[in-house]
This record gives structure tokens, sequence and C-alpha cells, in this order.
């Protein structure tokens, strides 16, 4: 559980390299939480109060055990009468072991407080919560353990842990439960966790032996190496046949020198084959948009030849429309062709658009302005694909309707694109400065074939709504359409931007 920013700035003298290092011992100290099968907390003076209070600015539970506290204790206040270990702990600045109660409650329990240091300088108290005994003898395991914890305790009190970096993620590193293989200073096998030895069974190593080093046994030992030398972790993950593991070497200091090594095994056989499965399926679905978008683009150029051996205009200015719609349609696939992702972003779809339509009407002489202005943000391709043919339509429709039918356009005619994006919506704005509506104009009773493709994908498909009437100097189109809900064609939760 993260150290709260706000409450240390608050309450702490906590700041700059200290909380930055506090951060790192409590993204870190899952590990030692796991080593000694108990909770832990971390604490901070309060700020003017000469460690008579103490606040709890971190917390964590062992997943190899019980948690004596369910609840959150995170800004829980515990003064020196209350926990007079802490107070002593900070006074001497040494590990402190006796006897106390649980937070909150009476339940009697054992609270070693190890001192957090860095650079000499003590910063906070991370205490130990254990709950007492009835003199059960402990396993193998449980003693290595527990004396492995004692060694990084030491670190922690030594300033030596956590370390000055950490190249792997905690939700991605191996953890005690994984498998687990402790080293001594000559970085030969002293223990082996019962589910370390599966793993190593899994590669083909069956000849565990204590006192033996890894590479003795067939197992590749260079991280160990590497980490007992450099004084940090080092992470790799390594494959033998069908098998993979992630092994992390943790050196375990002694002053400033590696005296041992704790080394996590995760298998990850299962997580690498499923990875290898989803890449296979995303290039397949790459190439399934790629290969449409290149029949899209036959199709229209089969479209554009043949309206070249038309006589009628008519008939090729309808072979044209067409083109454009495919042109639209395959743009989108061309940009879903570049990642496996179902959601896209629709800039880089309106910019393409907006030149496949300025082509077609720009001549040397004569020539329109289009202009984008806004962002759409990324949105499913379900939304995308009949998006750009709506927006298609309307720029055509601009360029078509809104200058004078004689050929003779004005030379600052132009198009604008507004696209504005809210958490529950998207509006899209096609604004000309041509001549405007007729009077008589009516969207309902409109006939033209790009408007009523329009209409029916804005309300049918998209389920949003459409408005056209006269701006400040020219024609005015307006289309919301819902983002946040499920659509016409969609299936509940379905990604919807």
């Amino acid at each position: 559980m993260a150290v709260i920013d706000e409450l240390v700035v608050g309450n702490t003298d906590l700041h700059g390299d200290d909380l930055a290092h506090a951060r790192r011992l409590v993204t870190s100290w899952r590990l030692l939480a796991d080593l000694c099968f108990t909770d832990l907390l971390m604490l901070a003076p309060v700020a003017g109060e000469e460690a008579h209070r103490f606040v709890v600015v971190g917390q964590v539970r062992p997943t190899t055990g019980q948690t004596l506290y369910p609840a959150d204790m995170i800004g829980t206040v515990v003064d020196e009468v209350e926990r007079p270990l802490l107070s002593r702990t900070w006074r001497i600045g040494e590990i402190v072991e006796g006897d106390a109660t649980v937070l909150g409650a009476k339940e009697r329990i054992r609270v070693q407080c190890i001192p957090v240091r860095r650079e000499d300088r003590m910063i906070a108290i991370v205490t130990r919560e254990t709950a007492a005994t009835l003199g059960r003898r402990l396993g193998e395991l449980e003693r290595v353990y527990l004396e492995v914890f004692e060694r990084l305790s030491r670190m922690v009190a030594d300033g030596t842990f956590p370390f000055g970096r950490d190249e792997l993620a905690p939700a991605e590193s191996p953890a005690v439960g994984d498998g687990s293989i402790v080293l001594d200073a000559d970085a030969k096998i002293r223990f082996a966790s019962p589910n370390a030895v599966s793993s190593l069974h899994r590669m083909g190593i069956h000849a565990y032996t204590t006192g033996l080093h890894l590479a003795e046994l067939g197992f590749e030992d260079a991280a160990v190496h590497t980490a007992m030398r450099a004084r940090a972790p080092v992470t790799e993950e390594m494959e033998r046949g069908e098998i993979s593991l992630l092994i992390r070497a943790i050196p375990l200091l002694e002053g400033h020198q590696a005296a041992g090594a704790l080394v996590l095994i995760r298998d990850v056989t299962e997580v690498r084959r499923r990875d290898r499965m989803l890449m296979s399926k995303d290039a397949t679905i790459r190439e399934i948009h790629h290969r449409v978008k290149n029949n899209l683009q036959t199709i229209a150029a089969l479209l554009r030849l043949q309206g070249r051996r038309l006589r009628s205009a008519e008939a090729q200015q309808a072979i044209e429309e067409s083109e454009r719609r495919i042109r639209s349609i395959a743009i989108v696939h061309e940009t879903l062709s570049r990642d496996a992702s179902d959601v896209v972003p629709f800039d880089d779809i309106v910019r393409p658009l907006v030149r496949v339509v300025e082509e077609t009407v720009s001549t040397p002489e004569d020539s329109l302005h289009f202009e984008v202005d806004g962002s759409a943000g990324s949105l499913p391709g379900e939304i995308a694909t009949p998006l750009a043919v709506v927006l298609n339509e309307l720029m055509q429709n601009a360029v078509d309707h809104a200058f004078p039918s004689d050929g003779q356009r004005p030379r600052d005619g132009r198009v604008q694109v507004r696209l504005r994006r809210a958490p529950d919506e998207l509006s899209v704005d096609v604004v000309d400065n041509g001549v405007g509506l007729a009077p008589s104009f009516s969207l309902e009773s409109s006939k033209g074939l790009g408007l009523s493709i329009v209409q029916a994908l804005v309300t049918g498909e998209l389920a949003g709504t459409i408005e056209m009437r006269d701006g400040e100097s020219g024609t005015w189109v307006h289309v919301t359409i819902p983002i946040a809900a499920p659509r016409v064609g969609l299936q509940a939760g379905s990604p919807t931007g």
C-alpha cells in the first residue's frame, strides 16, 4: 500500500529524498511481510512533537499468513503511552523488540521496531506486528524465512534496503511464495523452498543438493553473480524448452558487502504462452484490417476505371461518390491495421479524410480551404467507421451545395471541421462560409442520398442527433454522438472510447 503523500507532507517532516526512500520501501516491502508471515506498519513522527506521537504512513499485509489488521490503519496516530517501543527506537536508533497491544484493540502481540535510515539519518520506523504464539515449533522453511527477514531488516536499519533502484514493477516480480532459494556468501545453495524445487524439476533439474552452486545443477546463475557484485537486485527470464522462469536475485548485505543472496523464482510458462497467443492474434487482426483496406482500395480503383468509361455525367457522379465513401472506410481499416486494438485515435482518420475531399475538389486555378479544429480522442472501430462515412458525406455536401453552382467558387471558400470531446459525448461540427441553406430546406424532407446516409448512420447506428441550420456566414451542421452508454449494434460492455 503506497505512502499517502498528502498525509506525510501535512503531518510529518518527511520530504524530498527522505520521502522518496520511504516510497521505495513501501513499494518493495511485501517481500519482508511474506518472509516474516505477518503485518508491517511504517510510522513517522508527527512534525513538531519530538517523537511523542507517530502517524501510520504505510501498511502491508502478508500473503503467507493471517493479518492482524483487516482494516486500513494508514492515518492512525499512535502516542508514546500506547507504544513506548516507538519512542525508545527513535531515541536509540536501534532495532527494539517487546510486547504491546494491537492498535485499537487489547490483544497482546509481539512488536519489533526497525529504524528506517537514509544516509545515517532516521526517517521512519517499521514495526513487525506478530500474534502471540503458543510455543509451536517452527519448521525449516519458517526458520530460514525469518532469518532472511532479520537480515533484510538489519539492511533497512543500515539504510541499504530498499536499494537505490528497482527495475521491476512489484506486480511482475516473483514473490516469496512462488519459490525461494537462499544462497550463502559463496553463492552456494543453503536452502530451497518446495515450490522452488518444483520449478527446478519442471526445467529438468532433479539433483537438488545443498552446498552446490546453481550452475553445478545446470541452472544459469549469471543473475546471482551480477546481483552480488553490483549489490543490487537483478531480474532475468530463463527459458528451457517450453518452460519459462522469471528469476530475481536479491543480494543480502552485511555493511556494504554481499554476504549471500535470496533468489525468487516464478514459473511464467503459462503467462508467456498466453502472451504468444495474444501476439499471434494481434498480428492476425492487424493483417485482416490490412487486407480489408487493400480490398476496399481495389474496389475503389475498379469503380474509378468504370467511371471513366461512362458517358452519363449523372452516372459518373454516382461512381465518384461511391468511390469516396469506400475510400473513407478504407482509411479507418488502414488505421486499425497499425494496432491490434479496436480503439483508434480518430484524429488520425479525420485529416486523411479531409485530404481526400480536398484533393477531389481542388484545382490549380480554384481551391477550397479545409481546417480541422479540436480533437475527437480515441474511438472504437464500430463508431469510427460510420463516423468517418458521416464526416466524408458532410464535407462533400458542403463542397457541392455551399458554394455557387456555376463552378466559380470564391477563392476565400472555407470548410471547417470542429471536434469536441466530452466525458459522455462527442460533437462534430462542419461549418462553411458558402451561400447557406435554401429558405425551404428541411433536413427531414431532404431526399439527397448523401444526407439520407448521414441521417441513417447518425440516428440509427450511432444513436446520435444531427442538426442543420444557417450559420453566421454559411451553413452549420451539428452532430452529437453519445460515447458513454452502449449503442445500437454494440453489445453491453464493449469499449466506448
